[in-house]
């Protein structure tokens, strides 16, 4: 298995952005037999470091930014777009020189995403479905 680094957005929609990100971690480890670490998830946790309060995010970040130095490569998943902390991940992959990947959810997952948002209460617009 690889060490891999996920990026994915955080900032904005916490709720939906966590959802997103789990649905990432699972594609990383089924479809390719990744181990896959989002500091996004885990430093933001209650009583870690606090996502709203900028000197907490920028130790977030840099945090993360250090374990990419022990993995083998990062994955950007952008089905939802590219956000701030994403592009400064990115720079961080050109600056140590460390491989990246972007990736989409496939259709698959990307569907029992929308499901889950819905059965949530969240408003999906069936239009954004994939074909598998």
């Amino acid at each position: 298995m690889k060490r891999v680094v996920i990026e994915s957005p955080y900032a904005g929609n916490y709720k939906l952005n966590e959802t997103y990100a789990e649905f990432a971690m699972h594609d990383c480890l089924v479809n390719y037999n990744e181990t896959p670490y989002a500091s996004h998830l885990l430093y933001t946790r209650k009583n870690v470091l606090r996502d709203h309060i900028p000197a907490d995010r920028k130790l977030g970040i840099e945090a993360g930014f250090y374990w990419r130095s022990v993995s083998e490569k990062t994955v950007f998943y952008v089905d939802l777009g590219m956000t701030k902390g994403m592009v400064l991940g990115e720079e961080d992959c050109k600056k140590q020189g460390k491989p990246y990947e972007i990736r989409e959810l496939p259709a698959d997952l990307w569907n029992k995403f929308l499901d889950v948002l819905e059965n949530s209460g969240f408003e999906v617009i069936r239009a954004k479905k994939r074909k598998g």
